[in-house]
């Protein structure tokens, strides 16, 4: 098995683990039958519509 011949920095271990933190937010876009604010790609939860046709029957 191989061993590392040098130790690792803290500077490059702490980048290393610093990516998580930069990860971005996804994303919110406007639901166009309701106009609430919804993640892209999924269907709205306000009024149950996906790419303009209803596919959740939302209880109100």
């Amino acid at each position: 098995m191989g061993v590392p011949k040098r130790r690792t920095s803290k500077s490059r271990k702490n980048k290393r683990r610093s990516v998580w933190s930069k990860m971005a937010v996804p994303k919110l876009v406007e639901c166009p039958q309701c106009h609430e604010l919804k993640l892209s790609h999924r269907v709205c939860p306000k009024c149950g519509f996906y790419k303009g046709r209803e596919v959740l029957q939302v209880i109100e």
